[in-house]
C-alpha cells in the first residue's frame, strides 16, 4: 500500500463498460482512485499489481468494453466535501443523442469549477443529468464567451472527438465586434502565440516567435464608422487566440477586459454592452462515431445582437 494517508481500498475487480471503453488505463486509475501521486499509479502498473484479463499491460494500454480490471490494494486520500453545483436553470441543447450533447453556453459561465469558480457547465450538467453516466468536455470554451460546446456522452466519442478537434476536422466560427475599420473581406492571421504570467501571476498570451503556430481565418461581416463584426474560424485552438490575434493586429475586443481597450470598454458599458463581443457561433464535424455530417448554428444572444442593432441605428440618426 502507498503511505497515503486515507482511506483504504480492498483489491477489486472493475468490469469496463461502454462509458470507459477507449480510455488508456493510466487514466483510468486516475479517475477511480483520486488523490493517489502518478507516481504511485505508474509503479502499480509497472510492477504489474494492475491486471486486465488476468495480464499485465502498458500505461498506455486502452481499455474495452467488457475488460476485467485488477485493482490492487491501494489508499486514497480523503475527498474535500464541498457543496454540490445547483441544479440552475437547464442549459440550451442545441442537439443530443446517445453519444455527446451540444449546448448553447451563456456567456459569465465557466465550462468547469476551478480557478476561484466552485463549479461550471460540467458540474451544473451532470447535475441536471443524473441518469447519464458519463458527461465530460471536448473542449472549452473561456468564461466570458457565449456559444456552442460540445459535452461528450461516452468515452469512445470523447476519444474520437480529440482526435478530431487535434486533426483540425472541427470547423468552429466566431462572431466578434472588434473597434476600428475593417478592410479586408478575408484575412487570413498566422502569427505563433506564446503563454506567460503577468507580475500579478496571471496567465496572458502574446504573440512572439517562440510561441506556438497559431493560424485564424477572419471574414469581414458588417462594418460600422467604428467598428467591425467579423467572423473568425479558428485553424488552431491556442489559448485566446481569437483576442491576441485582432488585438495583436490593432483591433480589440469590444468588452475585453484583458487585451481590450480599457478606457473603449467603459464607455461601451454605459451604452449598454456589459460583456466581452465573442460568440462560438458555427460548428461542423463529423459525428465521432457514425461519421454522419454535422453542423450547428447559434444566433447572437439578444444583449449583442441588441447592441450591433442600436449601432446601426445611431449611425443612422448621425449620419
Amino acid at each position: 500500500m502507498t503511505t497515503i494517508e486515507g482511506k483504504s481500498i480492498a483489491v477489486r475487480h472493475e468490469r469496463i463498460d461502454e462509458a470507459s471503453a477507449g480510455q488508456r488505463i493510466d487514466n483510468y486509475l486516475q479517475r477511480i482512485a483520486k488523490g493517489v501521486p502518478k507516481s504511485h499509479i505508474y509503479r502499480i502498473l509497472r510492477s504489474g499489481e494492475v491486471r486486465v484479463n488476468g495480464r499485465r499491460v502498458q500505461q498506455t494500454y486502452r481499455l474495452a468494453e467488457g475488460d476485467e480490471v485488477r485493482i490492487p490494494p491501494i489508499r486514497v486520500a480523503e475527498p474535500v466535501r464541498s457543496a454540490p453545483a445547483p441544479a440552475g436553470k437547464p442549459l440550451p441543447v442545441v442537439y443530443e443523442d446517445d453519444a455527446l450533447i451540444v449546448i448553447d453556453k451563456p456567456a459569465g459561465k465557466a465550462v468547469h469549477g476551478g480557478s476561484g469558480v466552485s463549479y461550471g457547465v460540467i458540474e451544473q450538467l451532470r447535475v441536471q443529468r443524473p441518469e447519464v453516466r458519463m458527461l465530460e468536455l471536448a473542449h472549452r470554451l473561456d468564461r466570458e464567451t457565449s456559444g456552442l460546446l460540445i459535452v461528450a456522452k461516452k468515452r469512445s466519442a470523447l476519444t474520437a472527438l480529440h482526435d478530431l478537434l487535434r486533426e483540425g476536422c472541427v470547423e468552429k466560427r466566431y462572431l466578434t465586434l472588434v473597434a476600428g475599420r475593417w478592410s479586408n473581406p478575408l484575412q487570413h492571421v498566422k502569427a505563433p502565440l506564446l503563454k506567460y504570467l503577468t507580475a500579478e501571476g496571471e496567465r496572458r498570451v502574446r504573440v512572439g516567435d517562440e510561441g506556438k503556430p497559431s493560424h485564424s481565418i477572419v471574414r469581414l461581416v458588417k462594418r460600422w464608422r467604428d467598428y467591425s463584426l467579423l467572423e473568425v474560424e479558428l485553424k488552431t485552438g491556442r489559448t485566446h487566440q481569437i483576442r491576441v490575434h485582432l488585438t495583436h493586429l490593432g483591433f480589440p475586443l469590444c468588452g475585453d477586459d484583458k487585451y481590450g481597450d480599457f478606457a473603449l470598454n467603459k464607455r461601451l458599458e454605459g451604452e449598454g454592452l456589459k460583456r466581452m463581443f465573442l460568440h462560438a457561433a458555427r460548428l461542423s464535424f463529423q459525428h465521432p462515431l457514425t461519421g454522419e455530417a454535422l453542423s450547428f448554428e447559434a444566433a447572437l444572444p439578444p444583449e449583442l445582437q441588441s447592441f450591433i442593432d442600436a449601432l446601426g441605428v445611431a449611425e443612422k440618426t448621425s449620419g
